[in-house]
């Protein structure tokens, strides 16, 4: 097996392996999670930047969160929104996380980050913040980092 099969392999189960307890799981989730947040702040300021070009300055965090919800320039950034308040449910849930819980938010992120031409708004966007924001590429390196420990 070369080593690049055994990294796949290693990535693959790592959240099968017994040892693996609901509270490990949910660290790593955690993990995950902030990066998420990172991710989403430099992508939030990013839209932020574009908005003020074109309308002017927004002076107060209530008119930014007012926009942030109910503005079509910033409506591809609710699917991560969503993505990390499914994390927070599940996070806070009575319910020990289960490595299979654990593994589809990770593939579910790890989908929605993945470089995509399907012309889906969020990848649209996505892809175009990525060319443009180099602070972006660095909370997306760092969550696919952690996506794949």
């Amino acid at each position: 097996m070369t080593v690049l099969a055994r990294s796949v392999y290693y990535v693959r189960h790592r959240f099968q392996h017994p040892r693996m307890t609901a509270d490990s799981l949910a660290d790593k989730l955690r993990e995950v999670r902030q990066g998420l947040l990172r991710l989403h702040k430099a992508l939030l300021d990013s839209e932020r930047v574009r908005y003020e070009r074109e309308h002017g300055r927004v002076e107060d965090g209530l008119r930014l969160l007012n926009l942030v919800a109910n503005d079509p320039l910033f409506a591809w950034l609710r699917q991560l929104s969503a993505l990390i308040v499914q994390i927070d449910e599940r996070l806070d849930s009575e319910e020990p996380l289960t490595a299979a819980d654990a593994k589809a938010l990770r593939d579910e992120a790890r989908g929605l980050l993945a470089p995509g031409d399907s012309g889906a708004e969020f990848h649209r966007n996505y892809s175009r913040t990525l060319q443009e924001n180099p602070d972006v590429v660095m909370m997306h390196a760092a969550v696919i980092k952690l996506l794949t420990a």
